[in-house]
């Protein structure tokens, strides 16, 4: 009886299962193939952001509308988590390596964040990236060769502090759904 009494005691103490916001991507290996540059040069993998809850979007510095839309959510995000805001990193990989060199990049997501990074890489690093998130991008030709947009998908990664996928949130999630899923795995 006292074995029983013991074991309900602790099933009290256990954290329940989180309800996200987004979809629960827990147990898929989305972004283990993570590995781009960052602002100072240096390769950036998953196991560099251990320790932290990541949150990862594609987009590009050009993008007119959906980017510096989801940016500024991402922002609003980490004001709602206050001072929980520094067990996060919020990362933009660009899908536009041709343009978005590191210190164009750096410069666009500190704008919306100080503590925002961005990885660019090669067109290769991009590839196996995207493809490890499973997102979506794609040249689409503008007036002249240089004004080019890019297509892609829209949607924020949240990957935990042991660096497994957990939430997949649509890119028009609000800042308070963001927060809310970040907040359960903090």
């Amino acid at each position: 009886m006292a074995g029983g009494a013991a074991l309900a005691l602790l099933a009290g103490c256990q954290k329940a299962a989180p309800k996200f916001q987004g979809s629960d991507i827990s147990g898929t290996d989305i972004g283990s193939g993570l590995a781009m540059v960052d602002g100072s040069g240096k390769l950036r993998t998953l196991a560099d952001y251990k320790g932290k809850v990541l949150v990862v979007f594609f987009g590009y510095t050009h993008c007119p509308d959906v980017c510096p839309t989801s940016m500024a959510e991402l922002a609003q995000a980490m004001g709602l988590l206050k001072d929980e805001a520094k067990q996060v990193q919020v990362v933009m990989i660009t899908v536009d390596p041709q343009r978005d060199t590191s210190k164009i990049l750096n410069a666009y997501v500190k704008a919306f964040d100080p503590s925002f990074e961005g990885l660019t890489g090669t067109p290769e690093q991009l590839h196996k990236t995207a493809q490890s998130f499973r997102a979506y991008y794609a040249k689409a030709p503008g007036p002249t060769p240089e004004q080019y947009a890019m297509d892609h998908s829209s949607s924020f990664y949240i990957i935990d502090k042991q660096g497994q996928a957990r939430v997949l949130l649509n890119g028009n999630a609000t800042a308070k759904m963001i927060a809310g899923d970040i907040q359960q795995l903090l």
